[in-house]
């Protein structure tokens, strides 16, 4: 075990080159005390003619549809009705995951990144041509909640029924996510 950096993190070395990190509510957002979020290194390599189609389509693949193609906020935000994966289209940024007393993570072009519901990620740093491809399981539609502690009662209510994904949005049903979210 790697130790935490952020407040009420635990942080994880998982095999193949995976991270976790376990974000506890800070009193502000709710986080995700029960699913790591899971970083995975050069997960998949962007196509040199369209680096968000190798994206969008393994994760489609996988059943992580709805996707879109942009940046990641500069605030503070959650969703407390999906888990989310953003892959990095292009580019490096530092991300601070689990509100802003959260971990600062730097993130390049290939990794693959999946939010559990509720755990709070911001846009810290980021180079010029830092891109993201993100999509959620079975296509849900998201609901972005900024860091309001009057809005945490709710959504850890809220999280906590949100279901398990059926499959890993990188490696399907056999992935890591599958043994990591149990």
């Amino acid at each position: 075990m790697v130790q935490p950096t952020g407040a009420g993190a635990a942080r994880y070395d998982a095999p193949h080159g995976t991270e976790t990190v376990v974000f506890q509510s800070n009193g502000i957002v709710p986080n995700n005390p029960s699913l790591p979020l899971v970083i995975r290194r050069g997960a998949i390599t962007p196509s040199p003619d369209d680096p968000a189609k190798s994206f969008k389509a393994t994760f489609a693949k996988y059943g992580w549809t709805n996707a879109w193609l942009d940046g990641i906020h500069d605030y503070h935000h959650y969703h407390p009705n999906t888990h989310e994966v953003l892959g990095i289209v292009s580019g490096s940024a530092q991300v601070r995951f689990g509100g802003e007393d959260g971990d600062l993570i730097t993130l390049s072009a290939g990794d693959v990144v999946i939010i559990p519901a509720g755990v709070a990620h911001a846009l810290i740093n980021g180079s010029d041509d830092f891109a993201v491809v993100g999509a959620y399981p079975a296509g849900a539609d998201y609901e972005t909640i900024r860091d309001d502690p009057n809005a945490l009662d709710t959504s850890q209510q809220r999280i906590a029924q949100v279901p398990l994904p059926d499959a890993d949005p990188v490696d399907g049903a056999d992935g890591a996510l599958m043994k990591l979210w149990t």
